[in-house]
């Protein structure tokens, strides 16, 4: 026992380490002159310093800038939502919140919930064709979206931090006496000093311990007592032992435990918010681009437009033509105007959620507000690509998919606070053990009349002869037992381990859910990509049959087979119709393809993404 109560003291003197992140984020130990003395500071005593929340964008986005345009890749989308995204940020506070709940329950603390939920990404303000919802996954991406499990049900855990106690206490008191025969005295007066100091501690294995030593000197004016002043004290040493409710490693540390699991759940959410804000972002990004290549289309409608107003007029003029046909393709310029419009809306819109997820400050920064997007990659279909049997996707996606591991910890929690709530079936049954060492010291009573014999040489002296007393324990006592306390029926305790039980069974019966439902996550996704393809080849079929037919109208009107430009304007019309198409089919594309690396968990790996870098917030170039 001394050399578990030596081990408890070393813990005490060690100081705490700077716990630092490479995000920002750091909690430092108070520094000397934030402690209450020098005598404290071994001991902790004082706040821990959080640092302030970082509000300033990483110096990548400003060095993209150039003559007021913002020119971004893919690659540099992924870098800014990693150094810069809100949603990532706070998120990354969840290791540190789970880090310092375990070290709230290794000093025997209760858990506590200090969970993020993992918010949705940013979405584009147009989206057609390939619907996908903010993880690219089914109705099971979002088990274990609550994050760590909390409870409390069961014995409570010891407190495993050291306690320190010391009093101190002075007085006098006066008592009027009617019988002078005892003290001889009318007024008993009392001038008296007590002091007190005890280490209490608690152990991992059920054991609690405390030491006190107490010492009380009292000067009276009375002269019947042999020694005055006098001074009494003692060393107390009590054991206490539970034997069955709270007796077990397992049971009293289930919450350092579950802690443990709860900062890797802490690190998984983090993972999944990195993976949910990434894919939203490349989505927006992608969206940008075919906004962009629409508005293109579109300017190039009303040219075309344009062009045929200006030589119907023409030829109107010569009277080679009706003016109707005038009217017509003003009408058509008319409404290629109105498209050119709702797509450079779409531009302006899509830059502004865009800037908004790659900034901290987002629309808020003037100098941000101002730039223009222009995005550096084109969207690219591969001419064929390779997928892996589906059945070996449902096996990595299943090894590598956040939200199943994070299930699974949390299943792994669920077992060890069972074992809390079946330990606290148990009646309480408790030994305990208590050895009192007495003494006594003081000086010959100057106002002694000699009326009870003289005092004991053994007894006179200073604090040196009671240490010496209580050290040779002269006067000794001792003391132990057991306690029993059965709760009859006990309901309460048996509800909670039953509803425990029948909660872990959902939790089990969700993660063969989940299970399943990646195998259905990643079926819809390549059956979703290879669509997204048959599609885009459809449409890049079409727009080539359009354009010949455009061509043959053209050439038609032109050289005077028809004279109503009526089949020529509708030619336009579905050419630009044509090409818008395949333009957001190669998106939908791009959309398939990264809700299938999500659903295979390959959204890391395909975009070069490092854990460390996630929660560094810190993108090495590469």
């Amino acid at each position: 026992m001394i050399a578990m109560l030596r081990a408890s003291i070393a813990l005490l003197l060690v100081p705490a380490a700077l716990v630092h992140g490479q995000s920002g984020i750091s909690i430092a130990e108070p520094t000397k002159g934030q402690l209450a003395s020098p005598l404290l500071r071994p001991f902790h005593i004082g706040k821990r310093i959080v640092s302030p929340a970082n509000l300033t964008d990483s110096p990548r986005l400003e060095s993209l800038v150039k003559s007021g345009n913002l020119y971004l890749s893919a690659r540099d989308v992924v870098a800014l939502v990693l150094e810069n995204n809100l949603d990532i940020e706070i998120q990354r506070y969840g290791p540190f919140l789970a880090r310092e709940v375990q070290r709230r329950t290794e000093g025997g603390g209760f858990l506590r919930n200090t969970d993020s939920p993992v918010l949705a990404g940013p979405q584009s303000v147009s989206l057609a064709g390939v619907s996908v919802n903010a993880n690219g996954l089914g109705g099971g991406g979002g088990v274990g979206a609550g994050g760590g499990i909390v409870s409390q049900i069961g014995p409570v855990p010891p407190n495993l931090d050291p306690n320190l106690y010391a009093g101190f206490s002075f007085g006098h008191t006066t008592t009027p006496l009617t019988n002078t025969l005892l003290n001889q005295t009318t007024a008993l007066t009392n001038d008296y000093r007590q002091f007190v100091l005890q280490y209490s501690q608690q152990f991992v294995t059920g054991t609690s311990t405390n030491v006190t030593f107490f010492s009380s000197r009292s000067r009276l004016n009375s002269p019947t007592p042999l020694l005055n002043p006098s001074t009494t004290g003692y060393i107390d040493l009590t054991v206490n032992q539970n034997l069955l409710q709270g007796f077990s490693i397992g049971v009293n540390n289930r919450d350092i435990r579950v802690a443990r699991n709860n900062l890797k759940v802490s690190t998984l959410q983090l993972k999944r918010q990195v993976i949910t804000t990434v894919s939203a972002s490349l989505n927006l990004y992608w969206d940008l681009v075919s906004f962009n290549e629409n508005a293109r289309i579109a300017q190039r409608a009303v040219d075309i437009a344009e062009q045929l107003h200006h030589n119907n007029e023409a030829q109107s003029k010569l009277g080679a033509l009706a003016a109707i046909e005038v009217t017509r393709a003003a009408a058509a310029v008319s409404a290629a105007r109105e498209e050119l419009l709702i797509s450079q809306t779409n531009v302006a819109q899509q830059e502004t959620v865009l800037k908004n997820a790659l900034s901290k400050n987002g629309s808020q920064s003037p100098w941000l507000d101002e730039v223009h997007i222009v995005p550096l990659d084109h969207i690219e279909v591969p001419k064929s690509e390779t997928i892996a049997p589906v059945a070996d996707l449902i096996k990595e996606a299943i090894e590598s998919r956040a939200d199943i591991e994070q299930t699974r910890v949390n299943i792994d929690s669920n077992k060890v606070l069972i074992q809390g709530d079946k330990n606290g079936l148990l009646p309480n049954l408790s030994a305990f053990a208590e050895l009192t060492n007495n003494g006594l010291a003081g000086s010959p009573n100057p106002l002694y009349n000699n009326c009870c014999g003289a005092p004991d040489a053994y007894f006179v002296g200073g604090g040196g002869t009671l240490a010496a007393q209580l050290a040779r324990r002269n006067f000794p006592n001792y003391s132990a037992g057991i306690s029993l306390n059965i709760p009859f029926r006990n309901r309460a305790a048996q509800a909670d381990y039953a509803t425990d039980e029948l909660q872990l069974r959902q939790t089990e019966l969700q993660l063969k859910r989940a299970l399943n439902q990646v195998a259905v996550d990643v079926k819809n996704s390549v059956i979703g990509l290879q669509q997204a393809r048959a599609r885009y080849e459809t449409a890049v079929n079409t727009r080539k049959l359009s354009e010949q037919t455009l061509e043959a109208e053209q050439n038609r009107f032109k050289y005077g087979a028809v004279t109503d430009a009526t089949l020529v304007v509708q030619a336009q019309r579905d050419l630009a119709a044509q090409e818008s198409a395949e333009i957001q089919a190669m998106a939908n594309y791009t959309h398939a393809r990264i809700a299938f690396d999500e659903a295979v968990g390959r959204t890391l790996a395909e975009n070069g993404i490092t854990m460390t870098e996630a929660i560094s917030g810190k993108v090495v170039p590469k």
